[in-house]
């Protein structure tokens, strides 16, 4: 069976819960996640460790995803950043902007081309292609 969103690739820089939560139930639905942690990971990686040696509220939301570090003050990691929204595809983040902002990457240049049949909002565009170090979260 494919799933709806089986075609639909989402960028996401997320933390906390609330760009996880939604990027998660995408993935539910069938898009390929593929979530930007900064370079020592998402901090809720932390929070615990009930879930075989990983946090178990970070297993919950961030299940079905792909994850990848990138640290967006180097050069080569907002060069892949920046590759990666040149698709036809989708992004979501946390909510607030000045993170992104602060690495070169306002809100203005986070667009999107998502059928009009789609209900969320997002903010970007990526090619799977152009991921080369994104891995395939154990959740």
């Amino acid at each position: 069976m494919t799933l709806p969103l089986s075609n639909l690739l989402v960028i996401s820089l997320e933390q906390a819960v609330a760009a996880p939560m939604c990027s998660c139930r995408l993935a539910d639905a069938g898009a390929r996640v593929i979530k930007i942690e900064r370079p020592e990971g998402d901090f809720a990686r932390y929070y615990d460790q009930l879930a075989q040696g990983e946090s178990a509220y970070f297993v919950w939301l961030n299940r079905g995803k792909e994850s990848v570090c990138l640290d967006l003050m180097r050069p080569d990691d907002k060069a892949l950043l920046s590759a990666c929204w040149q698709g036809p595809t989708s992004s979501s983040r946390t909510s607030s902007p000045a993170p992104s902002q602060s690495s070169g990457f306002p809100s203005t240049d986070c667009t999107v081309n998502i059928p009009a049949s789609s209900s969320a909002r997002f903010q970007a565009t990526a090619s799977a292609a152009l991921i080369p170090r994104a891995r395939r979260m154990t959740c």
